[in-house]
């Protein structure tokens, strides 16, 4: 009977190492994840209550005829930045957020731009640009919302 025991403990013990292993190796379980939807195309949802001012301005952008697609394009993004925000003045106390933003191929001359607190702006572009830093250029992603 002890025997029993101790080979099940160290079978427990076994897998234990083993999983600690390959999260160490794979970075962990990620706190989101991506899913890919039809036709090849990554769904992300976007955390509106994290990022309220930024979700509105992508859904209002959205709803006036800006694509929901974001192409990843990073080779282009400050050429697109340069283009999307031409023109627009800066305003004290805000930052100019784009969309379609600047590193999808949707982006540059004619994107929508809001007036967004730096706060909420620049934690949205943290967290977009976490949760698509392992998508390859060309990956197609369409933003969601609850």
């Amino acid at each position: 009977m002890k025997a029993k025991k101790f080979i099940t403990s160290l079978i427990i013990i076994a897998l234990l190492t083993l999983a600690a292993y390959w999260f160490e190796e794979n970075g962990g379980l990620p706190a989101e994840t991506p899913s890919t939807g039809n036709a090849g195309v990554v769904q992300l949802e976007f955390p509106a209550e994290r990022y309220p001012e930024t979700a509105k301005h992508i859904q209002d952008a959205i709803k006036s005829g800006e694509s929901a697609i974001c192409t990843i394009n990073r080779e282009n993004a400050e050429e697109n930045r340069k283009e999307s925000l031409k023109g627009i003045p800066t305003k004290k106390g805000y930052d100019r957020d784009e969309w379609p933003m600047a590193m999808c191929a949707e982006g540059g001359a004619g994107a929508d731009i809001e007036y967004i607190t730096p706060s909420d702006n620049r934690g949205a572009g943290s967290w977009v640009g976490n949760q698509l830093e392992d998508f390859a250029d060309g990956t197609r992603v369409e933003f969601m919302f609850k």
